[in-house]
């Protein structure tokens, strides 16, 4: 007898800012994120650090729930410049 497989979980990156002094609701969402508060500054960061990671993940030709943990790290961190 043949079992229908799961569907591997999807994954999604969540960033959250907690530095907002002005007031101002930030949201972006993404098809694999969600970023949520934090300055202009911090949500600018936010954003474009996960553009490039996803720029990075799709030349590798992945989905990011088939990354290892130290591959996401590392690719997290080249995106961030740190």
């Amino acid at each position: 007898m043949i079992q229908n497989r799961k569907p591997d979980k999807d994954a999604m990156l969540l960033g959250m800012g907690f530095d907002n002094a002005d007031g101002q609701k930030r949201i972006t969402k993404g098809d694999n994120f969600c970023l949520v508060g934090g300055s202009e500054e911090t949500h600018e960061r936010m954003t474009e650090t996960t553009i490039k990671f996803n720029e990075k993940l799709a030349r590798k030709g992945k989905h990011l729930s088939e990354l290892s943990r130290e591959e996401f790290q590392d690719m997290m961190r080249e995106a961030s410049g740190k």
